[in-house]
């Protein structure tokens, strides 16, 4: 995972100043969340690019080992916890930071970079937000939990001591568990993280209130990126 992973892009307009790097759920790929964006409801003023990278293709031992898109292996799940492939987070993180790396080079500072992810993706986007060594924009959790809470702990970064976080999860969720990210909230504000949390009737997925939620969230980071 040394080179820069493969993505799927959408710009708002041209010569973007902010950028949204957001990962996938398992077994999916960057093309999931691309319809998204259109229906965040942006101001029209803004120059936001949005980079959907692929994960790579790895058996998953949870799915009976079957090869698919993941961001670390999970060894078992069940409804409340998971045993998760450490190894496998740092890589993703620092596949992650490749990509940060890759938006500075094209022009657009960390501190206009948001993380998000759903799932497993934003297990993702918590430990590399988190554990980045410079100032992030902001981290959108969806509908996830934190894969390594010690590794997490261990590695927080005063960088983003103050970066915005937007978690969201469904009270129906039975793939991650309302509890999980309750947890992962928890964790977070006892730490001294200020969590902008929200949860909908919906299962593990998104719902449109939820995207409009998003996009306003989206617009504040945005616009305080412009009067930095």
């Amino acid at each position: 995972m040394s080179d820069v992973l493969p993505a799927l892009e959408v710009e708002t307009a041209a010569e973007a100043d902010f950028s949204v790097i957001w990962l996938h759920g398992l077994a999916a790929d960057g093309s999931d969340f691309e319809p998204v964006v259109p229906e965040l409801g942006l101001p029209g003023s803004a120059k936001i690019r949005f980079v959907f990278p692929h994960a790579p293709v790895i058996p998953v031992t949870c799915n009976g080992g079957y090869l698919m898109r993941a961001w670390y292996d999970i060894k078992y799940l069940d409804g409340s916890t998971r045993d998760v492939d450490e190894a496998g987070v740092r890589a993703s993180c620092e596949a992650v930071r490749a990509l940060i790396t890759r938006e500075n080079a094209r022009g657009v500072p960390t501190h206009r970079i948001v993380l998000a992810g759903f799932s497993q993706g934003g297990a993702i986007a918590y430990t590399a937000a988190l554990s980045h060594p410079d100032t992030l924009a902001g981290v959108i959790a969806l509908s996830t939990y934190l894969p390594a809470r010690q590794l997490l702990l261990d590695s927080l970064t005063e960088a983003n001591r103050s970066t915005p976080i937007f978690a969201a999860h469904g009270t129906q969720d039975d793939v991650v568990g309302l509890r999980l990210g309750e947890a992962a909230r928890d964790t977070l504000q006892a730490e001294g993280y200020a969590v902008e949390w929200r949860s909908y009737a919906m299962p593990h997925s998104v719902c449109l209130d939820e995207i409009r939620a998003i996009g306003a969230w989206l617009t504040t980071r945005w616009q305080t990126a412009q009067r930095a």
